[in-house]
């Protein structure tokens, strides 16, 4: 540690913390002349001939103070690398006018240095912290305690805090109460793969990491609570996407008693809506609208649709069937559909042969389209669809001279997902997208069940504790695949928010939604013991949705991935790089865990 001598009288007038007076975002005019003590990173030096600037970084701010070379304290100042920890004292000067930084709460003030100390000396950086320049993913998360360090991801972390706070307020405001739910439970099959943890006590056993507090949070019902949250950590071992960590996140778990969908809709609307006003300068949709699963993937292709497109799909599939337009034509006879994307200012070759492209390298065969001109429709599917029948489509569609559209013909739900797509492109590469808008909708009426095509199954599409719509009578008498549930999902901006769902609470339903699903009584009285049990000794009607924390943050933040807005991420291999997570353990600690060891057969070289 290195200490600039300085006179005895000036220590002794200043009775002060041992690091600091102030921090590094609060000094301003009104401290002129006054002695302070300040502690933080060496954010900058700059060399201006006989005076040296440090600007000096803490969690709050940045203060710029001001060196002479012939001061005895420069030699410090002089070795000190960026990023250095040092604790400043000195005399808060007043910038003239002309160097004072609008930009800068302290940008008022500087402080003359009369004392340094070095806390901790900084060696070479692998990456920059007081530039905005990429220093690469695999850099920025291995060293991820400097990366933080920087302006941006600092500010994402306080504003996630600032966010999960709010919330709880408002939560608490509503009646809901906080409680914890169990970490460590029971495997069960709700979708996602489960984190396994060994049971030590317990050989051959394992505990799983909560996919979700689904089962605890309708049990607490089920205990005669009425209103509950959490801000829940939930661990699914799944790939990453750009909206989705891999491994863990977070989310504001709800349940409520005796409620309605709507109800579950009324509390958590105006809590989501306060949050994006508080913490966003852009403009909230206050309509929430309702959009049925089946419309939304109609007219949008996807059950998150973006609303800020103004596109809607249509289905075209009448017009072209026994049309001369034999390729789809050939195709409906076997069971496809068409759907038909509006390309509102698309009409040119250029913008046609581009789609059609951008179709092929996702895997269709490409996207037929119609041109619509002053005088006739053009293209090859025009010509061969005849004016008549594409002037149907031009009314249908509402579209004008000028716009073209595209079509999808393939089996219900690739031309739905392909269809989709295209919207979505349309609308961004002709920028019909407002990026001043959070645009909000619920999607409602799921189907309870779906079909695997490959095996002929059914199984349950969303979640099995869902109350089917119409209950037991719909479960006997209706065709599973026709039977919608009280399901739903909260979209903004074509990112899904939130799933839930009003549950249910009777035995006999929950036995014979699982028997639909190929699971006989004996799986349910095994994988949902307390589920099943407590359903049978009086259970309240209840629902409730657990809205994502971390996507919420990130449309907030206006941060493309995901990562950005979480303490220490993990990459899109799930590994924790700062950490070394993934990591081999010994075999001592196997051999306590009651595990063996498996045989990895080295990959046979192609």
């Amino acid at each position: 540690m290195h200490t600039a001598r300085v006179s005895k009288r000036f220590l002794e007038t200043i009775i002060m913390h041992l690091y600091r007076t102030h921090n590094c975002g609060e000094i301003s005019a009104t401290d002129e002349n006054s002695q302070v003590k300040i502690s933080g990173w060496v954010h900058r030096k700059r060399d201006h001939g006989s005076l040296v600037f440090v600007d000096l970084r803490d969690h709050f701010g940045l203060t710029q103070c001001v060196i002479d070379t012939s001061d005895s304290a420069f030699s410090i100042v002089e070795s000190l690398r960026n990023e250095s920890v040092v604790t400043i004292t000195g005399i808060v000067k007043k910038r003239s006018d002309d160097t004072i930084n609008k930009n800068l709460a302290t940008g008022e003030i500087e402080v003359a240095i009369a004392n340094i100390i070095v806390q901790s000396a900084a060696d070479t950086l692998p990456l920059q912290v007081n530039s905005d320049e990429d220093a690469g993913e695999e850099t920025r998360l291995r060293y991820r305690y400097l990366d933080l360090r920087r302006s941006r991801p600092h500010q994402n972390i306080v504003l996630r805090g600032q966010i999960i706070q709010s919330i709880r307020n408002r939560m608490i405001e509503l009646g809901f109460t906080e409680f914890q739910t169990p970490i460590l439970t029971a495997s069960s099959p709700e979708g996602a793969r489960d984190f396994l943890v060994p049971a030590r006590l317990h050989p051959g056993k394992f505990y799983a990491l909560p996919q979700a507090p689904q089962q605890f949070k309708q049990l607490v019902m089920m205990s005669g609570f009425d209103k509950y949250f959490q801000i829940a950590p939930c661990f699914r071992d799944e790939d990453s996407r750009a909206d989705r960590s891999p491994g863990e996140f977070y989310q504001l778990d709800l349940e409520m008693s005796f409620v309605e969908q709507a109800d579950v809709f009324a509390a958590v609307e105006p809590v989501i809506k306060g949050v994006f006003e508080e913490f966003s300068e852009r403009k909230i949709d206050p309509d929430f609208v309702h959009i049925s699963y089946a419309d939304s993937m109609l007219k949008y292709g996807n059950d998150k649709p973006d609303l800020r497109i103004p596109i809607e799909i249509g289905d075209v599939t009448d017009v072209f069937a026994g049309s001369d337009f034999s390729i789809f034509a050939k195709n409906i006879e076997k069971g496809a559909v068409v759907r038909a994307i509006p390309g509102p200012k698309c009409g040119s070759r250029a913008i046609a042969d581009r789609m059609n492209s951008w179709a092929q390298s996702e895997g269709a065969p490409g996207l037929g389209y119609i041109i619509f001109g002053e005088d006739e429709a053009r293209g090859p599917v025009a010509k061969a669809l005849g004016q008549e029948k594409s002037n149907e489509i031009k009314t249908r569609l509402n579209l004008e001279n000028g716009d073209a559209v595209f079509f999808a013909c393939a089996a219900m739900d690739d031309a739905a997902s392909l269809a989709g797509r295209a919207r979505i492109r349309i609308g961004t590469e002709q920028k019909l997208i407002d990026e001043t808008l959070f645009k909000f909708c619920w999607i409602v009426d799921f189907p309870m069940f779906e079909k695997d095509e490959q095996t002929g199954k059914i199984e349950f599409s969303h979640n099995p504790f869902s109350m089917p719509q119409g209950g037991m009578d719909a479960l006997e008498t209706q065709d599973p695949l026709d039977i919608k549930a009280w399901q739903y999902d909260l979209v903004c901006n074509g990112i899904e928010l939130s799933s839930g769902a009003i549950r249910n609470h009777l035995p006999d339903v929950m036995y014979r939604a699982f028997d639909i699903a190929g699971y006989g009584p004996e799986v349910v009285d095994e994988k949902f013991p307390a589920m099943i049990g407590a359903f049978k000794f009086g259970a309240p009607p209840h629902g409730g949705i657990a809205p994502g924390i971390d996507r919420m943050v990130m449309l907030i933040a206006e941060e493309p991935n995901i990562r950005e807005i979480i303490l220490f991420p993990m990459n899109g291999k799930a590994e924790d790089l700062m950490m070394s997570a993934p990591s081999l353990v010994d075999d001592k600690q196997l051999n306590e865990l009651h595990i063996r060891k498996a045989i990895i057969q080295p990959k046979t070289p192609q």
